[in-house]
């Protein structure tokens, strides 16, 4: 059912951001409704795309005069539902892709500034230019943007060593929910004056406000790396080689991620152009890549070091080296088409949990024996960050099983309920980078507790009395 929208809305809404930028038609819309698995579909009354801070803030206060929500989005890469609207179609779609400048850039600062709808992988091409280095990545490198990555509070393979968005984030910019500008771009490292009102936007998945502009951390660009792929026998062996790397060579960890042989088998199946690696069969794999920006320093000659003597001591049963860019890229390519994999097998349900790192054992453990015992027809796989405690659980369940939405919905629902009680019964998180949207809303009420989300809607309401940021998301309404 859709709502009428109010008399003149798009109008007006054309004379500030023009009419080739209000998409009406259905065929327009479509890629704005649907997330990138196509797990979600909504109806947005029109999806508004502005060019600049000034037209955000005026689109914003036309939606407050006139009451209608927003749901504000970037790359629309997301895999819990946050980019999405409802099925009402009483929403706009704001999207930033058209603010996609990089604004200014101080390598003596080591920052930069860039609108939300900046690309990743064009931000990380910029720092480059400029012999520096911005370590956020993840999958989506060529298609996520900023603004999305503030708003999620974005992870990735680099969190061990340089933390995730909220760490990277020196300064905001955004559109507050009545149409006001907040300017926050600052470039500084230490600045105690009040609240650091930044940290309310980032990881908000914009409920709060539009963000609009981000101040990123840059770091020295990276002259020296070395990728290996190592075998194992346990979870418990891929900890304990991370804590001897750690002592022999210290912040020089770019990655450290681990996969189960289950997902090592199905990308090496389905992912394009992927090649399985010439290394031992294990249950388990860890994917290594370790840099630095000191010239002198032999990479390869370390890292050898260090996994000869693992194996040696029977910690690892094999490892193999990447002797050239090409070999390494392929070794990560294993790891970067997880996701286009997986929806290729089989109908996934992705889950994105952290534990305390030396729980991870115990974890994975727990959710197997649970899943393999109450899930038929499914196929269970490990991927993730174990550096930081975020293995995501990935449950595939065939086709020929779950033949209908209904009966994947409630597969979906039990497998969810097994791994959010497992993870919160160890110290855990049920959401540790994806965020909450669509998906999670439900969890978010049973598992946290009473006075966090007290806090947290007493924010919402504050900044947003009229609900209209991403009405439906990380909250239940009514």
């Amino acid at each position: 059912m859709s709502i009428a929208m109010p008399v003149g809305f798009l109008e007006r809404a054309a004379s500030i951001v023009g009419a080739a930028n209000v998409l009406r038609e259905a065929h327009d819309k479509a890629g704005y409704e649907t997330d990138w698995r196509r797990r979600y579909r909504g109806q947005a009354m029109a999806v508004v795309r502005p060019r600049n801070t000034d037209e955000v803030a005026g689109v914003v206060r036309l939606c407050a005069e006139s009451r209608v929500p927003i749901v504000p989005q970037a790359g629309n890469t997301g895999l819990v539902g946050g980019a999405v609207p409802s099925a009402d179609g009483s929403a706009i779609i704001l999207n930033v892709e058209r603010m996609n400048a990089i604004r200014a850039i101080d390598p003596a600062n080591n920052s930069m500034t860039v609108d939300a709808g900046a690309i990743l992988a064009d931000v990380r091409a910029a720092a480059e230019q400029h012999d520096r280095y911005f370590p956020m990545f993840i999958g989506s490198v060529g298609s996520c943007r900023v603004g999305g990555l503030v708003s999620t509070n974005a992870g990735g393979t680099g969190v061990l060593r340089y933390g995730n968005m909220r760490e990277l984030t020196l300064g905001l910019e955004a559109v507050l929910p009545d149409g006001r500008i907040w300017n926050g771009l600052k470039a500084l490292r230490k600045d105690n004056t009040g609240y650091d009102l930044k940290q309310l936007l980032i990881g908000a998945e914009g409920t709060l406000g539009i963000v609009t502009a981000a101040t990123l951390k840059l770091f020295p660009r990276l002259t020296r790396s070395t990728t290996a792929m190592v075998a194992l026998a346990g979870v418990a062996d891929a900890i304990d080689l991370l804590r001897r790397l750690q002592a022999t060579v210290g912040n020089r960890i770019e990655a450290f991620e681990i996969m189960s042989k289950t997902q090592l088998e199905i990308v090496v199946a389905h992912g394009p152009g992927v090649v399985r690696p010439n290394v031992t069969d294990a249950p388990w794999y860890v994917l290594i890549e370790l840099a630095d920006s000191d010239p002198d320093w032999d990479a390869n000659a370390q890292l050898q070091r260090a996994l000869e003597a693992a194996v040696e001591s029977s910690l690892v049963l094999d490892a193999i080296f990447a002797t050239d860019i090409a070999k390494a890229e392929r070794i990560w390519a294993l790891r970067h088409n997880v996701s286009e994999a997986n929806k290729t097998f089989g109908f996934t349900i992705s889950n994105d949990t952290s534990v305390p790192v030396s729980a991870l054992p115990t974890f994975i453990a727990a959710v197997d024996a649970r899943l393999s015992g109450t899930v038929t027809g499914c196929t269970v796989c490990h991927v993730g960050h174990i550096g930081d405690g975020n293995i995501h659980v990935v449950v595939l369940l065939s086709r020929d099983v779950y033949t209908t939405s209904e009966a994947r919905t409630a597969a979906a629902s039990h497998v969810n309920a097994i791994v959010h009680e497992e993870s919160v019964q160890l110290g855990g998180s049920i959401s540790a980078e994806h965020g909450i949207g669509q998906m999670h809303v439900a969890p978010l009420q049973r598992f946290t507790p009473a006075l966090d989300l007290e806090i947290m809607r007493g924010i919402k309401k504050l900044l947003d009395p009229m609900n209209l940021m991403n009405p439906g998301k990380l909250f239940q309404t009514g």
